[in-house]
């Protein structure tokens, strides 16, 4: 982060989670030109951007689509929030109104619709700077509107590492030990070990109860409630 000047956003250093690589360019070029933002990166999974941070990247911002490859819904901000201190602003095609709130009150710093204009990021970056939560123009945030269980699961699978997580999605899939060992080039033993690993984490008792409890962190699970 560098020193503030009058009128500048002293936000120097940005990562970009997102697995479309035509939006992080332009992402990149809109945050460069209406924000200055001298140094981007750039990862298109979860796991590697928490990589990233592991190796030593310390972002001043964190912009995060909610939908990735690796990892759906709440549960790729909880962890994201958990690898570093720097603010993070969610930015997804989704606008709705319970999902927007999930978000905040999930610990995001803000919340950019992906359709949005140029300088409402550059407004997100100064409300964010200023210590304030940014979200869309007209959208006020109401209490009240988290839900207590699905909250309690986006922390619980946040504690799960990024093998197990993506273990975890596998075992969503309906795949068995020894499919996800194939997939993932590990063998089955390892795979069984992670299982009971999650499970511990999760606090649950079967495989059923895991996948529950993950499509409980979903974003289809606000929507559809």
């Amino acid at each position: 982060m560098r020193a503030n000047t009058a009128g500048e956003i002293d936000f120097d250093k940005v990562l970009i989670v997102d697995d479309h690589p035509l939006f992080c360019d332009a992402l990149s070029m809109t945050l460069q030109s209406v924000a200055q933002i001298g140094e981007i990166h750039t990862a298109d999974r979860l796991g590697r951007a928490i990589d990233l941070m592991v190796d030593g990247l310390q972002p001043d911002a964190v912009m995060l689509d909610l939908n990735l490859p690796d990892v759906d819904g709440l549960e790729g901000l909880a962890r994201v929030k958990a690898a570093t201190d720097a603010p993070v602003i969610v930015v997804s095609s989704i606008s709705d109104n319970r999902v927007i709130s999930q978000v905040i009150q999930a610990g995001a710093s803000g919340y950019v619709p992906k359709h949005s204009q140029r300088d409402v990021f550059r407004t997100a970056f100064e409300a964010v700077h200023a210590g304030t939560v940014f979200v869309p123009e007209g959208y006020v945030l109401t209490e009240g509107d988290a839900d207590t269980e699905q909250s309690d699961a986006v922390n619980r699978l946040a504690t799960l590492t990024t093998q197990q997580s993506r273990i975890l999605q596998l075992i969503c899939e309906g795949k068995l030990n020894k499919q996800i060992a194939y997939d993932l080039s590990i063998a089955e033993t390892t795979v069984k070990a992670h299982v009971t690993a999650i499970m511990r984490k999760l606090g649950v008792q079967s495989r059923t109860q895991a996948v529950l409890l993950a499509n409980k962190a979903s974003l289809n699970s606000v929507l559809q409630d």
